[in-house]
């Protein structure tokens, strides 16, 4: 375990001692969930417009799938864990670089940024027809460059964005699961009704 801790700081300091001025602000903004509603709203107008009342029930999934996600990463193992951020390290204070969103929190683990946005792509990915091709590559991308930004602006270790993925891919995967489930009932639900009605 404490190998796993060096390597896990050596990697760190590795990617975080990497920055620069043209990446500083990009990695600032990529961590930024403010600056990511416009595309939220993008998402949801294309699903309610390709799937009208089943993208609705889409996105009560994606809602729990991130409720799912955020709760599990910030309020069960940051509390139980304990782990200390980078940022909040004593014995790397002085030596690591901080965006100007400051230090964050005092734990880090897991990191919920990464838990919700693989826990998104990875239900999107599922439930999205292959219209969406283009889209569904492009939320991974997107979601491995949020991941790696927290540990660029100096408040993640890789092993907290790992586990906040690994966290994210498996809520995204049951949730996908559960959604259709719960769309094939609410199908056969209706179908009596629209046979009786013939």
């Amino acid at each position: 375990m404490e190998y796993l801790k060096q390597l896990d700081t050596q990697l760190f300091m590795l990617i975080n001692g990497s920055h620069n001025a043209f990446f500083d602000p990009m990695m600032y903004w990529l961590s930024d969930k403010l600056i990511w509603i416009p595309m939220y709203l993008l998402i949801i107008f294309l699903m309610i417009r390709r799937y009208k009342m089943q993208g609705v029930l889409m996105l009560v999934f994606v809602a729990l799938t991130i409720t799912l996600c955020d709760q599990t990463a910030s309020g069960l193992l940051k509390n139980t864990v304990q782990r200390l951020r980078p940022s909040h390290e004593p014995s790397l204070s002085g030596l690591i670089y901080l965006s100007k969103a400051g230090p964050g929190g005092l734990y880090g683990f897991a990191s919920s940024h990464a838990a919700n946005v693989f826990g998104l792509a990875t239900f999107l990915c599922f439930v999205l027809d292959s219209k969406f091709r283009y889209l569904k590559y492009g939320l991974f991308l997107w979601a491995f460059l949020v991941a790696y930004s927290r540990i660029y602006n100096g408040v993640h270790y890789p092993g907290d964005v790992l586990a906040g993925s690994l966290i994210g891919i498996t809520f995204g995967y049951l949730m996908a699961k559960a959604y259709f489930s719960t769309n094939e009932y609410l199908k056969k639900k209706a179908k009596p009704d629209s046979q009786t009605n013939i």
